[in-house]
């Protein structure tokens, strides 16, 4: 008589409890940042944003001018940075300093007004019309291959050598980069808001209005800070042209005597103008895209 079959239940599935998960939902500006989890959390004092973004330049401050005081580089090849403060110093005081950023700051603004313009107009053109994009898109890739700084003699010959020639090669070296930037933005809008849009009944303008134009604003504020950078670089070159006042004209002078402090001065006054612009494109676009959220890097 053989012994009865046993048979054996399927093992009872173990069920356990889903915790919710916080949900951060981050700075009040939309900007999203990674923050370590509770059992990782860092040690220590944090060190303010400020102290982190300074410590790279005042680091290389600091070894320009230990390497200068024990020797290592010499005044001949580059002027200390006690040098430089001296002569900034003394060039304030006559008044040097303050005419030439003034002169320059005519310049730059002047032609990053008739560059904005220009891309504005032509971006907005070639983004919202086929035939547009048709017929300027193709030219300014073409003309953008064309490096811009070696226009400085066909400009000479066409506008002589007084202020015109500056203006238009930072009005030329503005114009590119608000315009692809700008370009691009409109084109990138989400069809799903496009189409949801149009069923809501706004008409052409409307669309561009509340879709098209707030679809590029963050692409323009991109091509606003490279934009405003080039306009800098683009008067560094304009000003070796014939200049007789402004911040390139002090630096030509600079370099017919060797005075490597000075030419160090006017290299740092540009750099500052264009951390300046820079911060200020900045704060603006956290102002205009609080509503957009965005990654902000590690919380940390």
């Amino acid at each position: 008589m053989s012994a009865p079959e046993q048979t054996t239940s399927p093992p009872t599935p173990t069920v356990t409890k889903a915790v919710p998960a916080t949900k951060d939902t981050g700075p009040a500006d939309g900007r999203l940042t990674i923050r370590p989890a509770s059992g990782r959390a860092r040690r220590g004092p944090r060190v303010p944003r400020g102290v982190r973004r300074a410590a790279g330049p005042v680091g290389l401050v600091l070894a320009w001018y230990l390497a200068s005081a024990t020797g290592l580089l010499p005044t001949s090849v580059l002027a200390s940075p006690v040098d430089v403060v001296r002569q900034a110093a003394e060039l304030t005081r006559n008044g040097e300093l303050p005419d030439a950023i003034a002169a320059s700051g005519r310049r730059a603004a002047t032609g990053f007004l008739i560059g904005a313009a220009v891309a504005l107009a032509l971006s907005l053109t070639a983004g919202l019309f086929r035939l547009g994009e048709d017929v300027i898109d193709s030219s300014m890739g073409m003309f953008r291959a064309i490096p811009w700084v070696g226009l400085v003699p066909l400009f000479i010959v066409w506008f002589g050598i007084d202020e015109t020639p500056k203006i238009a090669l930072v009005a030329l070296g503005v114009t590119y980069p608000l315009y692809f930037n700008i370009y691009g933005g409109i084109r990138s809008a989400d069809s799903q808001l496009i189409e949801a849009a149009r069923m809501l009944g706004l008409g052409r303008l409307g669309l561009i209005r509340y879709v098209i134009l707030p679809s590029a604003l963050p692409g323009a504020l991109v091509g606003l800070r490279y934009a405003l950078s080039t306009a800098w670089l683009a008067l560094v070159f304009a000003e070796q042209v014939n200049a007789s006042e402004g911040i390139g004209y002090l630096m030509s002078n600079a370099q017919q005597y060797f005075r490597t402090d000075v030419i160090v001065l006017c290299l740092a006054v540009y750099a500052l103008l264009g951390l300046a612009c820079d911060f200020v494109v900045r704060v603006l676009s956290r102002r205009l895209l609080a509503w957009r959220a965005s990654f902000d890097g590690d919380g940390a």
